[in-house]
């Protein structure tokens, strides 16, 4: 899924949970690219089935809805200016100073391979960024 402005997550000023935290909207659908992506996947893959000798191969291209599948990311994208992204280059909140989002939330986008070493290298960044904003504050 490519990064859409139209996709987006927010808090509800108006309802709120039982415990009167603001509940979670979220809005976000499979555009015309994703939609051209999945039947390219299937035609591809009923093609090298095809290929390897399987025979009455019927493709599949049904998406699943956004949040089902894993490595789903972006939802708190990283940037230097705090209207269009959550995130500093630390992975630091810009609103939340105390608050370091180290998983795929930072991330726009992402390729077919799994993510964790990534998220490994921004935890360790982030983490190291962390300390020296600890000995700047020390006494």
């Amino acid at each position: 899924m490519l990064p859409d402005e139209r996709n987006r997550i927010w808090l509800d000023e108006k309802r709120k949970d039982k415990w009167g935290i603001p509940v979670l909207n979220i809005e976000c659908e499979h555009r015309e690219n994703e939609k051209a992506m999945i039947k390219a996947m299937a035609s591809d893959a009923v093609e090298m089935l095809h290929a390897a000798g399987l025979k009455n191969v019927k493709p599949e291209s049904k998406l699943a809805p956004p949040g089902l599948l894993i490595h789903e990311m972006g939802t708190a994208r990283m940037g230097r200016d705090p209207r269009t992204s959550v995130l500093n280059e630390h992975n630091q909140a810009h609103d939340v100073p105390n608050l370091f989002v180290t998983d795929g939330a930072a991330m726009t986008s992402s390729a077919c391979q799994n993510p964790s070493l990534t998220y490994m290298a921004l935890t360790a960044r982030a983490s190291a960024a962390a300390v020296e904003m600890l000995k700047e504050v020390r006494i």
